[in-house]
């Protein structure tokens, strides 16, 4: 008879293998360590309802005051009662966002600010005003522009050293085509593209058309810029021509590559 094959002799010798019996300890160790995970994880939840009550219910984190710098025209009042922040809600739920948004839609004046939480009660506004770089006069009032174009702000009294815009376009082809926005924008750029000096001295700057800007300067000098194309290029040559003819009355840059001045 044949004997016993190997598979059947392995699968005899491992129903007659005994169970090891675990390690002494073992099973102690795994008691531990399950304890240890349940107080951890009771620590946690603890910690963090905690914070979370620390956060929202407590009167610990309150919010008791609103700080604001960077103010220059506005008053910290103004922009405080803008600014409407929730006093004495938990620091953390004050949507910052919104304030801003609340800020730039109630006081165009301001371009930009920063809301941040000021730990542990405060809410600090750093603000950033729009800066007037032309007037439109409008009545017996005026009308700021920024350098952006934007029309910010009506005042009663004309800022100091901040030129008049005067539209002159009528009904020219440049206003049908370009539009009185764009025409304002290309006189805004022309005013940042001035040297120091002139922009100091210039009183009006006068639009006619797109390719037609000239300035108004202090002593009854007259500039004629042309375009806003090649603004610093022609900022250089005006420069130049007003050292060499300082008691000249007309500059034109108009084509900087080939200026002119006379004396009237």
């Amino acid at each position: 008879m044949a004997g016993a094959t190997t598979a059947q002799r392995g699968a005899g010798q491992q129903e007659d293998t005994p169970d090891r019996p675990p390690p002494p300890g073992a099973e102690g160790r795994r008691m531990s360590r399950r304890r240890l995970l349940i107080v951890i994880a009771a620590a946690v939840l603890v910690l963090g309802s905690g914070a979370v009550w620390a956060l929202y219910g407590s009167s610990w984190l309150r919010t008791e005051q609103v700080r604001i710098t960077g103010v220059d025209v506005l008053s910290p009042a103004e922009v405080e009662a803008a600014a409407a922040v929730p006093m004495g809600a938990p620091l953390i739920s004050v949507d910052t966002d919104d304030v801003a948004d609340r800020l730039r839609q109630k006081l165009p004046r301001i371009d930009s600010v920063d809301v941040v939480r000021s730990w542990p009660h405060g809410i600090g506004l750093k603000v950033t005003e729009r800066k007037p770089v032309l007037l439109v006069k409008k009545g017996a009032k005026f009308i700021e522009v920024d350098a952006k174009g934007v029309r910010f702000a009506t005042v009663d009294k004309a800022p100091g050293r901040v030129p008049l815009l005067v539209l002159t376009a009528g009904q020219s082809a440049s206003l049908r085509r370009f539009g009185s926005d764009r025409l304002v924008r290309e006189a805004v750029r022309v005013a940042g593209d001035l040297p120091g000096g002139v922009a100091r001295d210039t009183k009006v700057v006068r639009v006619t058309s797109y390719d037609a800007v000239s300035l108004e300067l202090t002593r009854d000098r007259e500039v004629i810029w042309g375009s806003g194309e090649e603004g610093a290029v022609k900022a250089k040559v005006l420069t130049a021509l007003m050292k060499a003819a300082p008691k000249a009355g007309h500059f034109d840059v108009s084509a900087p590559t080939a200026p002119a001045v006379s004396s009237s």
